[in-house]
């Protein structure tokens, strides 16, 4: 070991020998203290949820600059946030007693890559003042390069391939290293020429993307020893928080560095690892011992957050999983409430009864701050909202907009508007370029001159000049077009119900085709939100009153101050912690997602698995478990199971409660405790309120039964009855869902058609 600050090694050791045991280590337990001091050699910190983590991180840290074995520029911690490494800097600085200016390598992955670079760009090609690409700055030299290389954007977005050039770049693979299969499937075969390509225009504009400065960097340690030798020998020790969540090019570059210094620290929770869907690999922590020979694996299992009932229930949970490397949880808390368990009939009885149990917590003086709901979904949010909004809960949401400020909804809405009132310009300018018809601000700026001079609306000043020429040929075909479809959906709302007419008005216009092409991470959740938007609307007898209600929740304060119930995604919620939290839609397809199963089967059930243990483990004092019943798919209701989770939930754990809307006449919260079977699915089941089976809750209240009468719809035909189509003729009716119609066409052959635009023959 060579020397530090120019002290010997004996000196260091006598000073370490007559200095009193500091400060920071009072209060620490066991495990946590032996991670500490723990300074030498490799070292991977079990930290399962609430175990104090950060705590030892920071505690190590000021650890071994109070020990004198290495200065803060001999120190490279790594986080995942900016907001983890501010706060990390002040928790070190207060543990030594002094402000800690001069770690500047204590930051996240990329700003510790962007350092370097800058230092080396040269040898990477490129210069020292280097820009950094946002992503509509991505997309658009993508998509000068998919058109140099005369390819339909339109066939293969620019979004398609920044996504695959980002998980490629999260995985190491520079443009000759992507595997052939994978190259081919975007543009025929193209993905790679196109990657290599869109790297050296990066080059020529000596520019970088995100995705490239760890991947820059990395290269630089591969093909420059020295420059990896240089900082091999500059850090002597080596932290690296929330492991779990480091993919394959954060790996590769650690192990590189690491080479230079056993003593490498890293903190985690392979049970917490949930980012797999944006290139985490929780392998990385699994095989931590065979890539550190002789490593000390520490784990820490006092709980200090959550009762010993929630920590049992969750543990259970995970236990299922068969990729972790096991660790048991305990607390001193004691055991507290038992996880509640509620079936309800439907999403909205299952949204009604979150809100009367957060209401009287809220009557007991529990704190709306100290209440949260976790959705697995999105699109969840909307009748959680909606009952929120009615009853007047201060809520916001955490890690997104509110369900009718997504961006999706909003465009869906603007096209709603117009079409039921085309002088609504405000609107109209929201979607007439969207998605993409060409249509530039030089492109409209004769609209919008013509439409101020006439005083008249956007659309009447367009419908006028397709018919002139002070338009260009290419926007005078795009507005006429548009227009047109204007037309089209104002005749057939007057035929048809709101709901499908909101369902062909947005799959006419290309903007349900826009989000399927669009191959980024969140385009499926946009798909979902659109979904439970149509969904939704089929409780309002016209478009005109569910767009009225759309103003009037919109028209609500969304301002965050004051006590606000929290509401967020499983995603978003990792980290915090909440006295109580609420799990609602734990069921099949929906928790798990049937998505993750159909891409990634086994791997993707424990990682969905995780994100349940993630959800209880956010819960301190109260942890609400819901599923409901029946939900309405594409118009359709559906039957759903309950998550195969609630089968791995312990009975000694788990109390069922009766729903607030079928219990008792006072609606008491008081939990029906359960029998001593094995598993909570044995007792939510069993008769008389519940068969596995049927999956069907017998309607005893008049308010189950109206909402049961008001979905069926009784058809105006019979099967086999004769009938007359305007499009496709003659024909005879086979099958009758709903108001959807299976008719044999003499001449067309088999359609599906909707009720309404068929008729009966008139007697001969």
């Amino acid at each position: 070991m060579s020397q530090t600050a120019g002290q010997s090694l004996s000196q260091m050791a006598t000073k370490a020998i007559n200095r009193p045991v500091p400060d920071y280590l009072d209060g620490l337990n066991g495990e946590q203290r032996e991670a500490v001091e723990t300074l030498e050699g490799p070292v991977l910190v079990l930290a399962g949820a609430g175990t104090g983590k950060t705590r030892v991180l920071t505690t190590r840290i000021a650890h071994i600059l109070n020990e004198g074995v290495a200065s803060s520029w001999n120190i490279l911690a790594v986080t995942f946030t900016n907001k983890a490494a501010f706060e990390m800097k002040e928790r070190i600085g207060q543990l030594v007693g002094c402000t800690v200016e001069g770690m500047p390598w204590l930051g996240t992955f990329h700003a510790i890559c962007v350092k370097i670079l800058r230092r080396h760009a040269e040898l990477v090609d490129l210069k020292s003042g280097f820009t950094i690409l946002d992503t509509d700055d991505q997309i658009r030299l993508l998509k000068q390069i998919i058109k140099a290389e005369n390819i339909d954007e339109k066939r293969w977005p620019a979004r398609h391939l920044a996504s695959l050039l980002d998980r490629w770049k999260n995985r190491g693979l520079v443009p000759s290293k992507v595997p052939a299969g994978e190259a081919y499937t975007f543009a025929n075969g193209k993905g790679a020429e196109l990657y290599e390509a869109y790297q050296k225009r990066l080059k020529e504009l000596n520019a970088v993307d995100f995705g490239d400065i760890l991947l820059e960097c990395l290269r630089l340690f591969q093909e420059h020893n020295d420059v990896l030798k240089e900082y091999q020998n500059r850090f002597r020790y080596m932290l690296v928080d929330e492991y779990q969540d480091t993919n394959v090019a954060q790996y590769l570059w650690l192990r590189l560095l690491a080479q230079g210094t056993h003593n490498v620290c890293c903190v985690g929770d392979d049970d917490q690892s949930i980012y797999g869907w944006r290139g985490a690999e929780v392998d990385n922590i699994l095989r931590f011992e065979k890539d550190f020979p002789g490593a000390k694996v520490i784990r820490l299992e006092q709980n200090y957050r959550s009762t010993g009932h929630i920590l049992a229930a969750a543990s259970a949970l995970i236990a299922h999983n068969s990729e972790r490397l096991g660790k048991t949880l305990h607390t001193n808390i004691g055991d507290g409430d038992k996880v509640l368990l509620r079936g309800c009939w439907d999403h909205e009885e299952e949204a009604r009864n979150i809100s009367d149990q957060i209401e009287q917590l809220q009557r007991e003086q529990h704190s709306f701050e100290d209440m949260a709901v976790l959705v697995r979904a999105s699109s969840q949010m909307r009748a959680i909202e909606d009952r929120f909004v009615t009853i007047g809960l201060p809520y916001r949401v955490i890690g997104g907009p509110r369900f009718y400020e997504r961006m999706e909804i909003k465009d869906a809405i603007a096209y709603f508007e117009v079409v039921f009132n085309n002088a609504n310009d405000l609107k109209f300018e929201r979607i007439i370029n969207t998605p993409k018809r060409g249509l530039g601000e030089a492109s409209l700026r004769p609209v919008y001159e013509y439409a101020r001079a006439k005083s008249i609306s956007l659309v009447d000043s367009a419908r006028t000049l397709i018919n002139t020429e002070e338009l260009r040929p290419a926007a005078r075909n795009s507005i006429t077009k548009l227009m047109d479809q204007f037309d089209h959906w104002q005749q057939m709302a007057k035929m048809m119900s709101h709901t499908e007419l909101a369902q062909i008005i947005l799959d006419e216009s290309g903007y349900t085709a826009m989000w399927q092409k669009d191959k980024s991470p969140q385009a499926p959740g946009r798909l979902d939100n659109l979904k439970e938007l149509i969904r939704f609307m089929d409780e309002f007898d016209t478009m005109a009153a569910f767009l009225e209600h759309v103003s009037l929740v919109m028209d609500t304060d969304s301002g965050n101050d004051g006590e606000r119930v929290s509401l967020m995604t499983l995603h978003s919620a990792k980290g915090l912690e909440f006295d109580t939290v609420f799990l609602p839609g734990w069921e099949e397809g929906l928790f798990p997602h049937q998505r993750s199963l159909d891409e990634s089967g086994q791997t993707g059930l424990e990682e969905e698995r995780r994100l349940a243990y993630v959800g209880i483990t956010r819960a301190k004092k109260r942890a609400t478990i819901s599923f409901a019943q029946n939900r309405l798919t594409h118009g359709q209701w559906q039957t759903s199971m309950p998550s195969r989770f609630i089968d791995e939930l312990p009975a000694d754990h788990v109390d069922v409660m009766e729903s607030l809307s079928f219990g008792s006449p006072s609606h008491s919260l008081k939990p029906q405790r359960m029998s001593s079977r094995e598993t909570v699915a044995e007792d939510i089941y069993s008769e008389p309120r519940w068969n596995r089976h049927k999956a069907q809750r017998k309607i005893t209240t008049i308010e189950g039964k109206a909402r049961r009468i008001k979905k069926v719809h009784k058809s105006a035909y019979e099967t086999g009855e004769r009938v007359f189509h305007q499009k496709f003729g003659y024909g005879h009716i086979t099958t009758i869902e709903g108001d959807k119609l299976t008719i044999d066409f003499e001449k067309a052959g088999e359609k599906r058609v909707v009720e309404s635009f068929v008729e009966k023959p008139q007697s001969t």
